[in-house]
């Protein structure tokens, strides 16, 4: 995926996940409930486009923070 793209996707994760309250630890914590190997570290890179975001990770983030595909693709 294009660097620029994940930078922005991650960014628009951050900002979701802020609005909904949640601190990386805890978002990353629910992500480990559903399945998803991921933690604090991992999220964090992945929010200012240092890690890749696999498919897995985005259909469990947008169902956890409840926002629609086209606010994390936008």
């Amino acid at each position: 995926m294009n660097a620029s793209i994940e930078k922005r996707i991650g960014q628009n994760i951050k900002c979701l996940r802020e609005s909904k309250g949640f601190t990386q630890e805890r978002l990353a914590a629910k992500l480990q409930l559903h399945g998803c190997d991921i933690t604090r570290s991992a999220l964090a890179k992945i929010e200012v486009g240092q890690r890749h975001l696999y498919v897995d990770e985005l259909i469990l983030i947008k169902e956890i923070l409840n926002v629609k595909y086209e606010e994390l693709l936008k």
